[in-house]
């Protein structure tokens, strides 16, 4: 690729970034083609500062894998078996990052299970590209399960915890 269509690509993306911004969007995603091998494909994202509920999103095994060593035997429900993503009280996450319990290290969690909660209390903290994202609850209610350890890994649309 030459530094013209590097330059290009460089504007076009920004250009994609305004128009996410301008038109209230949350996501946009294109491919450019340029020849039979050669092709850009561009996601441009933001989250959007107010969480009123859960995306609905097919939830990925990453969070699902490091969920039984978070759940304390205390916590285990009777839905235990059933796919935690499912869960109507299922908070995902809203991007791909690395969870953080508490506010520092050796500082308490914001939450824990039993714990009750309102709409926009920190819940935990995902960092994203060097950015600490606080991640709000998106209802008030009860902590019933946290569903990944402290810096776990996560998926969009992983499920992080259960609030009831």
């Amino acid at each position: 690729m030459s530094k013209k269509n590097h330059d290009d690509d460089v504007a076009f993306i920004k250009a994609l970034a305004e128009m996410l911004n301008e038109n209230d969007l949350t996501e946009l995603q294109v491919k450019r083609e340029y020849g039979d091998a050669d092709c850009l494909n561009v996601r441009v994202s933001r989250q959007k500062v107010a969480i009123a509920a859960p995306a609905p999103v097919a939830a990925t095994p990453v969070a699902a894998a490091s969920a039984p060593a978070a759940a304390a035997p205390t916590e285990k429900s009777a839905d235990s078996a059933e796919d935690p993503a499912d869960h109507p009280g299922a908070v995902k996450s809203p991007m791909v990052g690395t969870v953080y319990m508490q506010a520092e290290p050796g500082a308490s969690s914001f939450v824990s299970p039993g714990q009750q909660v309102s709409e926009g209390d920190t819940l935990l903290i995902i960092e994203a590209m060097k950015t600490m994202n606080h991640i709000p609850a998106p209802r008030g209610g009860t902590v019933k399960r946290i569903l990944v350890d402290d810096g776990a890994t996560v998926e969009y649309g992983s499920p992080l915890m259960i609030i009831e």
